[in-house]
């Protein structure tokens, strides 16, 4: 177990040196940097005065030389200066954290809330109208993007209570930020719980036809038992690995959904950094969202020896 969890975190450090490169070196092949953008919606037309706003944020110096700048202070701690409101990075992106985690926490628990138990229920009733209906629904919830979905939601609330559900930045409390972040994680879990409903019904499915559980039943186990303690917990495998990958989508995947409820989160900013080449904002962004899949995929595989005896992490 020692050695695998050695080899593991010396992945999960490779792997966030390749993505550190990555992206690195992908925002400076994007045409235009921040001194032009900056110069342009300024109306600054003398060459010098461009010159010094390149050499004032770095831009002139090789490219290796600022890629070292960078991840030396990210190892200390310091993750920079933003371009635009030049203020340190930390203080432009730690308020924003919170926001995006509550939102794709409650998203996640709302997605496995009602996919896991809807799953199981529509396998151990397959083929009645109960089955087919949830069928139909989680169909639809894969099929409806969550920005359409969310649009609908603004608008069917003006139409019937005469307010629009967005966030607002100085909520009375935490149970008042948690029922305005609720309409919006509801419609980003929708497509989530869909997804995770189908998978638990089929791995119900190919669980319930196996051999030790006749078995069980035979021996005349209560049917909560056969389901829920037998079926359930060897058909979660699946399952859990998809709820991972929901769960690191969801940090990166609520842009659309920020943008339209107008929540100050860190998807929007990471668009809004994106646009003006605000190069310290995006790379920290874009590395929080690695490093939070890479520890997501982590938990996952920490989740199986949990979730199956079986399975084991030698050394």
């Amino acid at each position: 177990m020692g050695a695998y969890l050695t080899r593991r975190f010396l992945l999960m450090a490779l792997t966030l040196f390749g993505m550190s490169v990555l992206i690195f070196v992908m925002l400076r092949l994007v045409p235009g940097n921040v001194a032009d953008i900056l110069v342009d919606s300024a109306g600054i037309v003398d060459p010098d005065e461009k010159a010094r706003i390149v050499h004032d944020l770095g831009l002139d110096r090789p490219i290796f030389d600022q890629y070292l700048h960078w991840i030396g202070g990210l190892v200390r701690g310091d993750l920079g200066f933003a371009f635009i409101s030049e203020r340190p990075a930390i203080e432009e992106i730690a308020p924003r954290i919170p926001i995006t985690a509550k939102l794709a926490g409650l998203a996640l628990f709302f997605s496995v809330i009602l996919g896991v138990p809807l799953g199981v229920i529509s396998a151990v009733r397959q083929n009645t109208g109960f089955d087919y209906f949830l069928r139909v629904v989680s169909l639809s919830g894969l099929s409806l993007p969550s920005f359409w979905l969310g649009l609908l939601i603004l608008m069917a609330s003006v139409q019937w209570f005469g307010m629009i559900p967005i966030y607002s930045n100085d909520p009375r409390g935490f149970f008042d930020e948690m029922l305005l972040l609720s309409i919006p994680a509801a419609a980003v879990g929708f497509r989530a719980s869909s997804l995770i409903m189908r998978l638990t019904r089929s791995s119900m499915l190919e669980v319930l036809r196996q051999d030790y559980i006749r078995t069980a039943r035979s021996k005349g186990a209560s049917l909560t038992s056969v389901n829920y303690n037998h079926a359930l917990r060897n058909a979660l495998l699946p399952v859990v690995t998809i709820i991972g990958i929901e769960a690191a989508f969801l940090i990166g995947g609520l842009i659309v959904t920020e943008t339209v409820f107008n929540i100050p989160g860190v998807a929007r900013f990471l668009v809004e950094a994106i646009l003006w080449r605000d190069y310290p904002i995006v790379q920290n962004l874009v590395m929080l969202i690695a490093l939070v899949v890479i520890v997501v995929n982590f938990l996952v595989d920490m989740a199986y020896m949990v979730l199956d005896p079986r399975i084991k992490y030698a050394d």
